[in-house]
């Protein structure tokens, strides 16, 4: 299921993200793309992230981004 979906760009800082984010953005250049598939280990693990009480990402979720880098500062 998609539990955030953007459309207007996002700042972060690499060292603030998941591992599966810092290892994957590294491999492509502002104005690039990328598919993301990243396991548990370099996820959440075994945590629920959770939003109002509610469970958005169960405990050991593969996940799937797909990425748009515009910019990198």
């Amino acid at each position: 299921y998609v539990f955030e979906s953007r459309t207007t760009p996002v700042d972060f800082a690499l060292g603030g993200l998941i591992l599966g984010w810092q290892k994957g953005l590294q491999a492509i250049k502002a104005g690039g793309g990328i598919v993301l598939y990243i396991p548990p280990s370099l996820g959440y693990g075994a945590s629920d992230i959770t939003s109002g009480g509610q469970v958005i990402i169960p405990a050991n979720s593969y996940l799937k981004f797909v990425i748009s880098l515009r910019n990198v500062q």
